[in-house]
């Protein structure tokens, strides 16, 4: 008996001391992220159109928007899809649900909303939503736009003084979206508004009407004419406003000059009240001056400098270096002793194996040899990129993409070479964040298609910009799956953006000009992004191993 009595008590004090060590687990670090959201009634940012849905991962925050057919108080959630299977609990309606069980919950989204996606930690979203309801008002001879107060449901538009009070015609009147109602509808019909008119507003979604009062007014003088400028390179835009439905001229000159030259009416677009222009065809790094010429006004001329050339450092990829020797060789796009503008994924190739990017002098060219390799257990992707190689993460990089850059070429111009075959490596078990940048069935589908390599460029403004050791780097991709960050062209801090890829044989060398295509045309990079591999999935460590590009004489190009 005094031996039971004993295990008892040492198994107990066994059990005591543990539980006195560590009270709790060690959970995994198991991220969760929305994906992808339907609403009832979700839309294009127009207010038509596929859905939209505008993920920014950095922030948690996901913004959509809503036509104008649904009450923005009473949306159901059609679909909400999000990573490593989380539960979704919306504290604001002491609701948890798990999205696959197709719930449909019934939302007010006139104000933001919390997401908490559940994994072993807690993740806070907020779904954002933004209804578009079209309201605008076109009078015959009107100046300016109207100004339509919502809250108190007024309108106030203005005419020109030599225009008659008592017999306004009514060209537009839109005041409760594109599906709404106005009765009496004023849309064509001359009427008297030397006294205020009432209209009921009714929007698609609603039972009951709105009351409306409409104010027209003697403007004090006649819409003036208003020109501003955005130069790129060998592009300049232009907007401004004008006289209610006048036509603009838009003329321009280099500085010191006598002549003005018209731009083509092709090129200038109007609304009621405003226009843009897209002035082509001007030399970078000169003055220019503009101005616009609307309904007998004439705006005052605008000087404007088209932005300078730039180019890219070591384009030719002439300059490289060597570190080490044999199998643990480092070759860097980079003379001894100087900086990087390019670097290279050699810095974690080679930790297990060779270099698999070098420079390689042949037939009077020296070019960077860019090869897909399986180094001991992963596949590896040849490459070379604008930008720092960071850190070796495991099996995994850390890398920073970009080099400071201000200027707008139209093209990026290279030489290339690019042998290929079936994806041969990789391809093994589908990971859950994958699904932010691929299909689960594009990544299945991989293994067995011919390799293809991708050259891309992009030009990028601040937004993006990570803290990372104490330096600020342009924007930073991570490789571990866990923490998978990868650059997308459709960003909002993408301004303009090209690609190239092929999965065809190129034996001998080729000339290709990658169109650069700008998604904003007023606002200015910060930072260059270009970046050549040979297998384009190498990122999620997929393709073949006898993939080889190579690539010579980059340049930009200002056309």
């Amino acid at each position: 008996m005094r031996h039971i009595y004993t295990s008892i008590l040492f198994i107990a004090v066994v059990f005591l001391a543990a539980s006195c060590t560590k009270d709790d687990l060690e959970f995994p670090l198991v991220k969760a992220e929305i994906t992808d959201i339907l609403v009832q009634g979700q839309c294009g940012p127009t207010g038509e159109g596929e859905p939209v849905s505008v993920i920014d991962k950095d922030r948690r925050r996901v913004e959509i928007y809503l036509d104008d057919q649904v009450d923005i108080r009473s949306i159901y959630l059609k679909r909400l899809e999000v990573s490593n299977n989380a539960t979704v609990t919306l504290p604001d309606y002491g609701l948890t649900f798990d999205p696959k069980e197709n719930m449909k919950p019934i939302l007010d989204f006139s104000d933001s909303i919390r997401f908490v996606l559940n994994t072993y930690q807690k993740y806070e979203w907020t779904v954002v939503a933004r209804q578009i309801i079209t309201r605008e008002i076109e009078l015959e001879g009107q100046v300016g736009q109207a100004v339509i107060d919502t809250e108190n449901r007024v309108v106030i538009a203005y005419i020109s003084p030599s225009e008659d009070l008592s017999a306004v015609k009514v060209n537009k009147m839109v005041l409760a979206g594109i599906h709404g109602s106005i009765t009496p509808d004023p849309t064509g019909k001359i009427l008297d508004f030397r006294t205020r008119h009432t209209f009921e507003v009714k929007y698609a979604f609603a039972d009951t009407s709105e009351t409306w009062n409409v104010y027209v007014y003697h403007a004090e003088q006649e819409m003036s004419t208003t020109a501003s400028v955005f130069p790129h390179s060998v592009r300049a835009y232009v907007s401004g406003t004008m006289q209610n439905n006048a036509s603009p001229v838009v003329e321009y000159r280099q500085e010191g000059e006598d002549s003005w030259t018209e731009l083509a009416a092709s090129k200038i677009k109007t609304t009621v009240t405003g226009f843009t222009a897209e002035i082509e065809g001007l030399t970078p790094g000169t003055k220019y001056q503009c101005q616009v010429t609307a309904a007998g006004s004439t705006s005052e001329i605008q000087s404007f400098t088209t932005a300078a050339p730039q180019q890219v450092e070591n384009g030719g990829f002439d300059d490289w270096h060597c570190v080490g020797e044999g199998t643990k060789a480092l070759y860097n796009p980079w003379l001894e002793g100087q900086s990087g503008y390019w670097d290279t994924g050699n810095k974690g190739a080679t930790t297990v194996g060779a270099s698999n990017s070098r420079g390689v002098s042949e037939g009077g060219r020296t070019y960077a040899d860019l090869q897909s390799k399986y180094i001991v257990i992963k596949f590896a992707a040849g490459n070379v990129f604008t930008g720092t190689y960071l850190k070796t993460d495991g099996t995994n990089g850390i890398l920073s993409f970009g080099r400071p850059f201000s200027s707008f070429p139209t093209k990026l111009q290279f030489d290339y070479r690019y042998i290929t075959a079936p994806m041969n490596k990789g391809g093994g078990k589908w990971d859950e964040a994958y699904s932010r940048y691929m299909t689960k069935e594009t990544y299945e589908s991989l293994r067995g298609r011919n390799d293809t390599c991708q050259v891309f460029v992009a030009l990028i403004g601040d937004k993006d910009e990570e803290d990372y050791g104490g330096t600020t780097y342009p924007f930073i991709v991570r490789t571990r799956p866990s923490e998978l960050k990868l650059f997308t062209p459709n960003s909002d801090n993408v301004i303009a953006y090209g690609q190239f890829t092929s999965g065809n044989n190129q034996q001998d060398w080729k000339t290709i000009d990658i169109p650069i295509k700008y998604r904003f045309t007023d606002r200015m990079p910060k930072y260059i992004i270009i970046v050549a591999c040979s297998s384009k999935f190498g990122d999620y460590f997929i393709g073949s191993d006898e993939a080889r590009l190579h690539i010579d004489n980059m340049k930009l190009m200002y056309e």
